[in-house]
């Protein structure tokens, strides 16, 4: 055990143990700003409401628009961003584009964020 003096306490413990398994948890560079960067575009309510429809079911460009009462230019921009972090994917079918959810991954997001907020 060693001590040590810090600016915003007094005096603390730092055991080698807890700090060598902190070490092996810490994330890459690339991986923390890929992560970070996903955060981010979750932390957009337009695209959360996006996710949240495709969540249920696969919707082209106009039922989002008019489902959240937006023009469908500013639909496609948030799915091109969500298409970007790869959160949603689509298809083509004639001249419409159908959306869904990437992969369960991001209802798990979804429902893990939620969770956290109502919990407490």
């Amino acid at each position: 055990m060693k001590n040590t003096e810090c600016d915003s306490c007094e005096i603390y413990h730092v055991h080698q143990d807890m700090l060598k398994k902190a070490h092996i948890n810490l994330l890459d560079e690339q991986t923390t700003a890929h992560l970070s960067e996903t955060f981010k575009i979750l932390g957009d309510p337009t695209r959360i409401r996006i996710l949240t429809l495709l969540s249920s079911t696969e919707m082209c460009v106009c039922d989002i628009a008019d489902t959240l009462k937006m023009g469908q230019s500013a639909i496609s921009h948030q799915l091109r961003i969500l298409r970007g972090a790869r959160l949603v994917k689509f298809r083509r079918e004639g001249k419409e584009a159908w959306y869904s959810l990437d992969d369960g991954h991001v209802v798990t997001l979804i429902n893990q964020g939620l969770q956290h907020i109502m919990h407490g």
